[in-house]
């Protein structure tokens, strides 16, 4: 009976302490803990990333020797997030450099692609990180990355070329690429064709960007006059050549030289002075002699038949790299010459590689 007895309270002590511990409260508040999975999930889940952005804007500021400055701007609807992005503000804010490496490294492999792409050497520096918040049309918060991108565009004499660099990059649904340029340069050929082109700035946006079909091409060409430089065909006497200054001393001084002859003659009471027969018209002396072939001296030609004469004498053919080197011009007079000489139909201007060729038009080749 003893035996029996002892075994029976044992069994209750047991079962107690099983029903005790189970029934614990600190039990309990374990099972619902921090480590659940549900509950980490769900933490997660309210937390906003840069890949979370509503609208992710890239913005590319095309400088005059090939440089850009590059924008992009991670934007949030703060009516709809509103908290999470203050979290993610937060975050920015205090760990900069780290959302820095990140973007960096995003950003140098599309400038490996773009180098592969166009064999120019380029370097990103610069990286800034920084968060803002705008309520116009509607409340946004802003995470703004900038950088400087060397060698983007390729510059040759007036004209750029942009796009090549950004043979790896991509557009989704969400994003969109602004290209802007200075305002002294104007875009003559674009691919595939911008939603939209106003003030400087092409505007593609990741639904019918096009760049999945086709790569990315800007061209660019300078309009505007530097600074000292004297239009075409109109140079003033500072900016003549010495040999032209020379010339005009000359022909003044044989001119004054005639006129005095002239008057001593008259003075001492002789008959006036008549040039000889075949020289009274030096006119059309001048223009016999062209139409059988003289060439008058270049410091007598405006600078649009200087190009003219150049180009004859090379066969009608001629790059313009060599007018600059044969006339010992700027680049700048040189594109401004050869437009007008393209505007008058006088020459025809094509590209062969990165290079201007010029060619006699068929018209000036018939006249």
């Amino acid at each position: 009976m003893v035996g029996k007895g002892l075994r029976a309270l044992i069994c209750v002590l047991v079962v107690t302490s099983v029903v005790f511990v189970v029934g614990s409260p600190a039990v309990a508040m374990a099972d619902i803990g921090s480590s659940s999975p549900a509950v980490v999930q769900q933490d997660s889940a309210d937390e906003l990333t840069l890949q979370d952005a509503d609208t992710i804007v890239t913005e590319i500021q095309l400088q005059p020797d090939g440089n850009a400055t590059v924008f992009v701007d991670y934007q949030y609807r703060l009516n709809e997030s509103e908290t999470q992005w203050q979290n993610l503000r937060d975050d920015v804010n205090s760990n900069n450099q780290t959302y820095i490496e990140e973007e960096s490294g995003s950003w140098q492999e599309t400038l490996e692609d773009g180098q592969n792409e166009t064999g120019r050497d380029m370097n990103l520096s610069g990286f800034t990180v920084e968060t803002d918040e705008t309520s116009n049309p509607r409340e946004y918060g802003h995470v703004q990355f900038s950088f400087e991108w060397e060698s983007f565009a390729y510059v040759e004499l007036n004209r750029m070329e942009a796009g090549d660099a950004l043979a790896g990059f991509m557009l989704d649904d969400a994003s969109e690429l602004r290209i802007s340029w200075p305002d002294t340069y104007n875009m003559t050929t674009v691919e595939p064709e911008p939603q939209s082109v106003e003030d400087n700035v092409a505007t593609w946006d990741g639904e019918s960007s096009g760049f999945d079909t086709q790569p990315l091409q800007v061209e660019l060409i300078e309009e505007s006059q530097p600074p000292n430089e004297s239009p075409a065909g109109n140079d003033d006497p500072q900016s003549m050549p010495v040999e032209t200054l020379a010339a005009a001393a000359v022909l003044v001084a044989v001119t004054t030289t005639a006129v005095v002859a002239g008057w001593l003659f008259r003075r001492d009471g002789d008959e006036p002075v008549t040039a000889p027969e075949n020289d009274a018209e030096p006119a059309e002396s001048v223009a016999t002699d062209a139409d059988q072939g003289t060439v008058p001296p270049p410091e007598l030609l405006s600078n649009e038949e200087r190009v003219l004469q150049l180009l004859e004498d090379r066969g009608g053919r001629l790059k313009q790299q060599q007018v600059v080197s044969e006339l010992d011009w700027t680049e700048a007079k040189t594109s401004q010459v050869v437009r007008g000489l393209r505007e008058d139909d006088e020459v025809d201007v094509f590209r062969i590689g990165r290079e201007n060729v010029l060619t006699l038009s068929e018209e000036s080749d018939e006249e």
